[in-house]
């Protein structure tokens, strides 16, 4: 099982929580299946009224898209599917308030989640990065993302430098990512602390705010979305070059700040 869902009938908050710790939490095709299954789920769930989500382990929330995975694409360039669009859970009409629990590495494609959730805890040495530009990828999507939760110069510095530099929890607690930093291994017990408070009021009025905090946002979200498949097209190296750069990265050469 990639994918574990626990639920508290006390207190009304379930845990969502990516189970493929000997991946790092990669995410593949039978994962974000998962993710979108449980994410509808929850919506008929009446009796959560919060989410929490988290990683297995301590050493990575999540690292992304597996790079074994293979996603099939059709022969057209403008139909080219990204599996982790739709593994959110407002990318599925859930608007009950996520919070999102962050032990180790958070990179990549773990910010198409943790762009969907409503706020973060992490533990202390949690550290977030994104490794595209390392490999000849565009960030894209994820750009669009974390634009939207952190000042530009910061969003750009972190999409940016790749795999040369990790963003501390320290670090991202200053810059507006992370709303909480808890000691090593405490991000869980925080989150659904946090998300049991949320769950004792009452739910439309929660469910409600969660949408207009939303819509705050996703006009520039949908506009940015729009321009990320070309720019994709456009600046990805191909698939073999990528993992020539993949396989020949050279572990520990990064700075934390």
């Amino acid at each position: 099982m990639s994918l574990r869902l626990t639920t508290d009938g006390e207190t009304g908050v379930a845990v969502v929580t990516l189970d493929r710790p000997e991946r790092l939490n990669a995410i593949d095709l039978d994962l974000a299946g998962r993710l979108r299954d449980a994410w509808r789920a929850l919506r008929f769930e009446d009796s959560v009224r919060a989410v929490v989500l988290t990683g297995s382990g301590t050493r990575a929330f999540s690292t992304g898209i597996d790079r074994d995975a293979v996603v099939p694409q059709p022969g057209s360039p403008y139909m080219q599917d990204d599996p982790l669009l739709t593994i959110g859970p407002k990318a599925n009409d859930l608007w009950k308030p996520v919070v999102a629990a962050v032990e180790g590495m958070a990179c990549g494609g773990a910010f198409y989640l943790l762009g969907e959730c409503e706020f973060l805890v992490a533990g202390s040495d949690a550290v977030f990065f994104d490794p595209h530009t390392s490999y000849g990828m565009v960030s894209a999507y994820e750009s669009v993302l974390m634009a939207q939760r952190m000042p530009y110069g910061e969003a750009a510095r972190m999409m940016l430098m790749g795999t040369a530099e990790r963003i501390s929890a320290r670090r991202a607690y200053e810059t507006g990512l992370v709303s909480e930093i808890t000691e090593s291994g405490g991000a869980l017990d925080a989150a659904v602390a946090r998300a049991g408070v949320l769950a004792g009021y009452p739910a439309a009025g929660v469910q409600g705010t969660v949408r207009a905090l939303w819509a705050g946002r996703e006009a520039a979200r949908a506009a940015g979305f729009a321009q990320a498949p070309h720019l994709v097209s456009l600046g990805n190296l191909p698939a073999e070059r990528q993992a020539e750069l993949f396989a020949a990265r050279r572990p520990g050469e990064f700075r934390t700040r």
